[in-house]
């Protein structure tokens, strides 16, 4: 793995003076994925917070070959570009060893890109995709996902009298995509530079369809002061609610195991969208929220387990 010096020495892919909020998490999740890649790096990017933020006509913040695709076909996108250097390099028109990585959020993930996404993945096309999870389509006025948490309050699925907040459970995208027998799934965050870019490196090694999602505070959508970004990461691991675990040929490893396990209530009370659970009436699914985190964290651990891991 890489030190910090010498990620520091890589060449900044992703520059400054792009139009992403302050304290975005995408940008750093970005800019480190990116450092942890040696090779050339061909980029796809669905339409979303990343792509509207970093590629206004005529200009660009990304110093490497950038596709914008569809808010729904990244992963497709990618499969094209990919084929296609796998059909020029065996007909000897290409020498380099190329890397090919597609980001979409989770709106363009989790929902109207899944189709997509599951179709790279099952064809076993040699590419990276890197979910940057804010946890709703931040870039269209906060509307709920997929990946959106039960008791979030969006603008489609707002807290009130009538509902607190979104009522389903989100949807285990990871899990998702172990289920396809790719050979490395993992989660990382924003927050923890070295499992994130340990993770880019390894998934860099290996052959084939690779996926990582990583959570990305979203200041905006979640409502929380701009500067605890990282420190929002940190807490979503160390309360268990985004364990940092990885899946290489089904073997499942826990990359980050808290010594004291924070209570739920931690990660919940900085953010805005879950201020509503706070009010006496609602301590029933406070408690419910916990104990499905702790389910999911038992059972996640028992995988481990399996493998001596």
């Amino acid at each position: 793995m890489a030190t910090i010096k010498e990620l520091s020495l890589q060449e900044d892919r992703l520059t400054g003076g792009h139009r992403m909020c302050p304290g975005c998490g995408a940008p750093v999740i970005v800019r480190q994925v990116l450092m942890a890649v040696k090779e050339p790096v061909v980029i796809v990017s669905a339409t979303g917070c990343l792509e509207v933020s970093t590629t206004i006509f005529p200009y660009s913040a990304w110093k490497v070959p950038f596709l914008h695709s569809a808010f729904e076909n990244s992963a497709a996108t990618m499969s094209g570009v990919e084929a296609a250097y796998t059909s020029l390099k065996k007909q000897g028109k290409i020498k380099d060893e190329i890397r090919f990585i597609a980001f979409g959020g989770d709106g363009g993930t989790y929902d109207i890109g899944f189709q997509s996404l599951s179709g790279a993945m099952e064809r076993g096309h040699d590419m990276l995709y890197v979910c940057y999870d804010n946890q709703a389509y931040m870039n269209t006025s906060i509307q709920r996902s997929g990946a959106t948490p039960r008791g979030a309050s969006t603008t489609t699925e707002p807290a009130g009298k009538v509902k607190q907040g979104k009522v389903m459970t989100r949807k285990d995208l990871t899990e998702c995509m172990v289920a396809h027998n790719i050979p490395y799934a993992a989660q990382s965050v924003c927050g923890d530079w070295r499992d994130l870019t340990k993770k880019v490196e390894k998934a860099m090694s290996i052959r084939g369809p690779k996926f990582i999602n990583v959570l990305q505070p979203c200041q905006l959508g979640w409502g929380y002061p701009m500067d605890k970004t990282v420190e929002l990461g940190k807490t979503a691991v160390d309360t268990c609610f985004w364990p940092l675990y990885e899946v290489e040929n089904g073997k499942y490893t826990i990359s980050y195991k808290p010594k004291d396990k924070k209570p739920l209530v931690d990660f919940l009370k900085p953010q805005s969208r879950f201020r509503h659970l706070f009010k006496p009436e609602n301590a029933q699914l406070l408690s419910e929220l916990q104990a499905d985190v702790d389910k999911k964290w038992a059972l996640l651990q028992k995988k481990a387990e399996c493998f001596g891991a």
